[in-house]
């Protein structure tokens, strides 16, 4: 019984466990994740820096692992920076498990990394460039249109407030969660619902900046009646519509935005040259 309980305790020595030092410390580091970028190995600069707390508490004290986890993740790595600490959480709990098993199969490691990257990227990308970048973009435009200074303050607060919690929560659910982290999202089905409720939301805020950040403004006078009020009085801002229309379905023909830029440059110039707008 002497010798069970001293192996037990020698074990219990050895085990090698992160904590939320460690994890928050990824967080901060995680904000500068996407500063560095090549073509070869995209951000995977960004990403061994960012680890490096949990590599130095899990391997400081053994330099040929050090040495082997850090060509580990200096392999090619891209992720949307909004939601990458999930993936964070995740490689530090699969890390921990490798540093504290020694049959633990350590190509896992990349592999589950590889996996993820393309999912949390559209997850992230569709959340915050596609949804919320376009509802705080819209509502801080509006005011800075209308000459408050606290418009652009509005667009970075309403942005970066849910980009910042996001990275620091899902940092440590992340690692509380490890590699069923996707799984368990998956089977509650919550993820479905935040996405078409952000849709939802999304396409209302699109549709009000047609409407107040679009103008197509025709000056013309006919039997002292303008064209402009009598398009409104039938459909209002129909023309801010049919031109977003119009751009929506030659970027869906992938013609180039510099053509279509071009495009809307000239029309304005010949339109106000010859009197219409």
């Amino acid at each position: 019984m002497i010798m069970n309980s001293n192996t037990n305790n020698a074990v219990a020595v050895k085990e090698k466990k992160l904590t939320d030092k460690e994890l928050k410390s990824v967080f901060y580091r995680s904000i500068a994740y996407n500063s560095s970028f090549n073509y070869e190995r995209q951000l995977n600069l960004g990403w061994a820096f960012s680890l490096m707390p949990v590599l130095r508490k899990l391997y400081g004290d053994d330099k040929e692992k050090m040495k082997k986890a850090l060509q580990r993740h200096l392999e090619f790595n891209n992720i949307t920076p909004f939601i990458c600490t999930v993936l964070f959480g995740i490689t530090s709990a699969m890390e921990e498990q490798n540093a504290n098993d020694e049959n633990f199969d350590t190509d896992s490691i990349n592999a589950v990394k590889v996996g993820l990257m393309g999912p949390l990227s559209a997850i992230g990308d569709s959340l915050f460039f596609g949804t919320i970048r376009v509802i705080a973009a819209g509502l801080g435009c509006s005011l800075a249109l209308k000459g408050y200074i606290f418009g652009p303050f509005l667009y970075l607060l309403l942005f970066n407030i849910p980009n910042f919690l996001s990275r620091y929560f899902l940092m440590f659910e992340g690692y509380r969660l490890g590699t069923g982290f996707l799984s368990k999202v998956e089977e509650s089905g919550i993820m479905d619902k935040i996405f078409k409720g952000a849709g939802i939301l999304g396409l209302m805020v699109i549709g009000a900046m047609v409407a107040t950040n679009v103008s197509v403004p025709i000056k013309v006078v006919y039997d002292q009646m303008s064209l402009q009020d009598t398009i409104n009085g039938i459909v209002p801002n129909l023309l801010p519509l049919c031109l977003t229309a119009f751009i929506y379905r030659m970027l869906k023909k992938d013609v180039k935005v510099v053509y279509i830029l071009a495009f809307i440059i000239l029309f304005g110039i010949l339109g106000a040259a010859i009197g219409i707008f």
